[in-house]
C-alpha cells in the first residue's frame, strides 16, 4: 500500500486544542524519544510544555493529507518569541541558561527560537524545508535582525561530543559584538580538543542536524556550553544576524533549508 503524498500547511497556534497539539508532538520527541523532562511535564496526558508557553508564538507545521482534526495533523513545531514577548515573560527562555546583555543592549530587533523538532517519519525530506519558509515569512514580517537559541546534542556527556564542540568554538565562534556566554554556574568549556588534533569533517558529522543548519545559514555559536541534566541534553547557543548574510545565504534562507 503506497501511502499518500503530504499536503504540508504552516500557520501560526490559535487555538489551545492547537498548542496542545504541538505539545504532545514535543512530548513524543524530546520526552519519549531523547529522554527529556521538566517541572511541568504532563506525563499522563502526553504534553511536553513549560511556563514560557503562554508567551510564545508556536508555528506549527500540518500534513493535511492525514486525517483528523488540525491537532491530529501537526508533523512539525518551531517556537519564537520577540522581544516584546519577552518583556511580557519577564526573560527570555535562554537567559537561563546564557548571558544575552551583548545582544539585549544592541538596540536591534531580536527573536529567540526553540523547541524545533519533527515527527520522526517526517525527518529528512521537505517538511523542515516549510518549517524553515514559515520562519523567513515571519522573520521579514516583524523586521527581525538577530535570531538567537539554545540547540542540543542529546545526552551530558561532554567528553564523548568534545570534538564536536571543540570544531565549533574554533570555527563557528561568534564575534564579540554577538558571543553570549554560558552563565558562570553552570558553563561548561567546548574548546576541549586542541585545533590541530581535530578531524573537523568527523566532528561535523557528529553535530545535530538543526546546529548544520544554523551554521550553512552563517550562523554562530556562543561561548561555552550549558549541560541541561532535566532535559539530558548538551546545549549552544547559536545567533543569527541578518545583515551579515551573503547573498548565498540569503537565498538559502528565504527558500528554507532542510535538516
Amino acid at each position: 500500500m503506497t501511502r499518500t503524498p503530504p499536503q504540508f500547511a504552516v500557520k501560526l497556534a490559535e487555538t489551545d486544542e492547537e498548542l496542545m497539539g504541538a505539545q504532545r508532538l514535543r512530548y513524543h520527541v524530546f520526552v519519549e524519544e531523547l529522554g527529556g523532562g521538566g517541572t511541568m511535564v504532563d506525563h499522563v496526558a502526553q504534553l511536553e510544555r513549560d511556563r514560557f508557553d503562554p508567551f510564545f508564538d508556536h508555528l506549527i507545521l500540518l500534513d493535511n493529507a492525514l486525517p483528523g482534526s488540525v491537532a491530529d495533523r501537526i508533523v512539525g513545531v518551531y517556537r519564537v518569541l520577540r522581544d516584546d514577548q519577552a518583556v511580557a515573560a519577564g526573560q527570555f527562555y535562554s537567559e537561563d541558561e546564557y548571558d544575552l546583555s551583548v545582544l539585549k543592549d544592541s538596540g536591534r530587533k531580536l527573536l529567540e527560537l526553540g523547541r524545533s523538532c519533527l515527527h520522526p517519519a517526517y525527518r529528512g525530506g521537505a517538511a523542515m524545508f516549510h518549517l524553515w519558509s514559515a520562519l523567513a515569512d515571519y522573520v521579514s514580517a516583524h523586521k527581525i535582525e538577530i535570531l538567537f537559541g539554545v540547540a542540543s546534542f542529546h545526552g551530558t556527556d561532554l567528553d564523548r561530543i568534545a570534538a564536536s564542540l571543540s570544531m565549533l568554538h574554533f570555527n563557528h565562534l561568534a564575534p564579540p559584538d554577538l558571543r553570549v556566554r554560558a552563565r558562570e554556574a553552570h558553563f561548561a568549556r567546548i574548546d576541549r580538543v586542541a585545533p590541530q588534533d581535530l578531524d573537523r569533517r568527523k566532528a561535523m558529522l557528529e553535530v545535530p542536524a538543526l546546529i548544520k543548519a544554523y551554521l550553512r545559514l552563517g550562523g554562530f555559536v556562543g561561548e561555552g556550553a550549558y549541560v541541561d541534566q532535566a532535559f539530558n541534553t548538551t546545549d549552544v547557543c547559536l545567533i543569527m544576524d541578518t545583515n551579515r548574510l551573503n547573498e548565498k545565504q540569503k537565498s538559502i534562507y528565504s527558500k528554507g533549508v532542510g535538516a
